[in-house]
């Protein structure tokens, strides 16, 4: 056995180090803020993917010295996963894969290295279930995967070793939280055990051009467990989202080194495993039979792609001292916002109205375009009076009152028309200069205007 490496315990809150565990750190006196890791010593690394740093020697450049030399991209099988990615993966990129229990990151990481590994040596590493579990997944999935090369291993010193002997060019680690370094002596899922496992997973991608995925799991609020400092570490950054008892699966990029953060891949979720839906607006829309009350279709932006989306409010009486604001989808803080503006500015009062929002699909907007929908869905609904379901809504309200315009106005013009969609309320400056066939724009500058035009 080889020298065990020195560890320090440094304070999460401070950044102060210290040589043994306490309960109370010693420079700021917050209390369990001490953490196991390796004490740093200078080693060379030499990562083979040129720009890195370490490699060796460094000197100072020009920004057009520097030569550029095209990503080579490999499809992964999966159009969604390839747009979320970027275009593909990325040859030494490291993606982190979050999401609730039960969600389908195995089942789509097991699909993606399946498909790659018809051309590209991969290596499926899992840390929570046996080759008997992956292998029955396989079958169930109906996927050719007999030549899948697997291991079940949480040490990631022995993972290492094995992939210096496979030499894979794609690699799974399901999941990070259980794998651990010999180098330190706290449990597996530790801060310092997911920060170096994590460190030398990275460093051994960068070294030899590998493609790494890593599985890691997630809070009770939806975040990913352990420290922040895993999404600093790794290229790209990707959140499966939805609800496990519903059939679609949505991926958001928040992190993305080789492409566009915000991207959306939309999957159905069927008994051979995970499939694209070519087209994700039709999932999100009710398409009711009859006019409704308090339901508006907004078109929102995900990265690159409009998306169209229904927004549906309900209004009614408080019987309580504090009327409810509850929202599923949107901020609950900017709804309450809203209803204030509604108030001042369209001289509506919803005091002492319950208000309940809900975005159709599960899918959450965090862009301000979806102000005049949701306001007008509410306005709808206190009315009792349906909004014409050929018709769309975008635009962002301010407190003064004025409706401002949003981000390519005119492409989510265009995917409303594509849709069948007769008429748009939206945001004065984002008329189209250019009349869009089949479809009549009604611009409004102010709040007031917008209620007028219902």
């Amino acid at each position: 056995m080889g020298v065990r490496a020195k560890t320090i315990y440094v304070c999460s809150a401070c950044g102060a180090q210290q040589p043994k565990w306490a309960g109370q750190c010693g420079d700021c006196g917050a209390w369990n803020t001490l953490q196991e890791t390796l004490a740093e010593t200078p080693g060379k690394v030499s990562p083979r993917l040129a720009g890195y740093a370490g490699e060796g020697p460094s000197r100072v450049q020009a920004l057009r010295e520097v030569v550029l030399d095209e990503e080579a991209r490999t499809g992964t099988g999966l159009g969604e996963l390839d747009r979320v990615l970027g275009g593909g993966l990325v040859p030494g990129s490291v993606v982190l894969l979050g999401g609730d229990p039960g969600i389908g990151k195995s089942t789509l990481l097991l699909q993606t290295v399946v498909h790659l590994g018809a051309a590209l040596g991969t290596l499926y590493v899992t840390g929570e279930e046996s080759l008997k579990q992956v292998s029955l997944r396989a079958r169930r999935l109906h996927l050719q995967a007999g030549g899948l090369r697997l291991l079940t291993e949480t040490s990631v010193e022995r993972i290492l070793d094995v992939a210096r002997t496979e030499k894979p060019q794609v690699m799974v680690v399901d999941s990070i939280q259980t794998v651990y370094t010999e180098q330190l002596q706290s449990a597996p899922g530790a801060v310092g055990q997911l920060r170096e496992s994590t460190a030398q997973l990275v460093r051994y991608a960068k070294q030899t051009g590998t493609s790494l995925f890593l599985v890691g799991h997630v809070t009770k609020e939806g975040t990913l467990a352990g420290p922040r400092v895993l999404e600093h570490m790794v290229d790209t950054v990707l959140y499966f989202e939805g609800d496990s008892g519903s059939r679609f699966r949505v991926i958001r990029a928040v992190k993305n080194r080789f492409g566009a953060v915000n991207e959306l891949g939309v999957f159905a979720m069927t008994e051979t495993g995970l499939k694209e839906v070519s087209n994700p607006s039709a999932i999100f829309l009710s398409r009711h039979e009859e006019e409704v009350c308090g339901s508006v279709v907004m078109v929102t932006r995900e990265g690159s792609r409009p998306l169209l989306v229904e927004v549906q409010a309900l209004v009614d009486e408080s019987h309580g001292g504090n009327p409810r604001r509850v929202s599923l989808g949107l901020e609950q803080n900017r709804l309450a916002m809203l209803l204030a503006v509604l108030h001042r500015h369209g001289g509506i009062a919803m005091f002492d109205q319950d208000v309940f929002l809900n975005v159709v699909g599960g899918v959450r907007i965090t862009e301000p375009a979806s102000d005049l929908a949701v306001l007008l869905a509410a306005l709808s609904s206190f009315r009792n009076r349906p909004i014409p379901s050929d018709w769309v809504v975008f635009g962002e309200v301010g407190l003064a009152g004025e409706i401002r315009p949003v981000p390519a106005g005119q492409e989510r013009l265009r995917e409303a028309a594509k849709h069948g969609f007769k008429r748009a309320i939206v945001p004065k400056a984002n008329t189209p200069k250019r009349a869009i066939s089949g479809m009549e724009i009604l611009p409004a500058s102010r709040l007031e205007d917008a209620i007028e035009g219902m």
